[in-house]
């Protein structure tokens, strides 16, 4: 053998190697390659479904605050059409006049006289407006007007001797019925 065939053999050899080597060189690099761009795609979809996740749950809490806001403004908005017809109503009663008053002072006056003794002094008050009136229907009664109240109109009633006292205002039976009658008003105001 002669020493350029020994040196084509080295060669020979040598390149043959280095193809090897560059073979499995490019095979890791196309691994490597192949291993980044999967972990990249990993990563891209975590943090996809991360930010579409974060998305949804702003979304859910928008949506949700924005409920809770309308919700709160509804009940607002019902609060003060019943304010509105409360006040509706008081006023109605405050122009109570005549045969009606009347009639509804009178009934509110034997209820009350009702819960003392037939033979207790007791004494009587209603709205400045009605006491002329309260007057005429205590006559010949065990009972005397002795003063005024703050009230719609009716009768506040006491007794030193018993120690009664008895509301029949407008205002506190009109109070009674609202608290008593309050679930029906709405139903009805607002066809629940």
């Amino acid at each position: 053998m002669s020493l350029e065939t020994v040196v084509e053999d080295v060669r020979d050899e040598a390149r043959a190697r280095a193809e090897e080597i560059r073979e499995a060189a490019e095979a890791d690099a196309e691994e490597v390659i192949s291993e980044a761009e999967a972990d990249a795609e990993r990563i891209r979809e975590e943090r996809l479904a991360k930010v579409e996740s974060q998305i949804d749950q702003e979304r859910e809490q928008t949506l949700s605050s924005a409920k809770l806001e309308a919700k709160q403004e509804r009940l607002s908005a019902r609060r003060d059409v019943l304010e509105d017809v409360y006040d509706g109503v008081e006023a109605a009663i405050e122009e109570l006049d005549g045969d009606r008053r009347r009639e509804l002072t009178e009934a509110l006056l034997d209820a009350t006289l009702a819960e003392f003794d037939d033979d207790e002094e007791v004494a009587v008050y209603t709205r400045t407006e009605d006491v002329e009136l309260l007057e005429e229907l205590v006559a010949g009664r065990t009972a005397q007007v002795d003063g005024e109240v703050e009230c719609l109109g009716g009768v506040v009633a006491e007794s030193d001797t018993s120690r009664v006292r008895v509301n029949n205002t407008f205002d506190s039976i009109l109070e009674t019925v609202w608290d008593d009658e309050l679930k029906n008003i709405s139903e009805r105001l607002f066809d629940q």
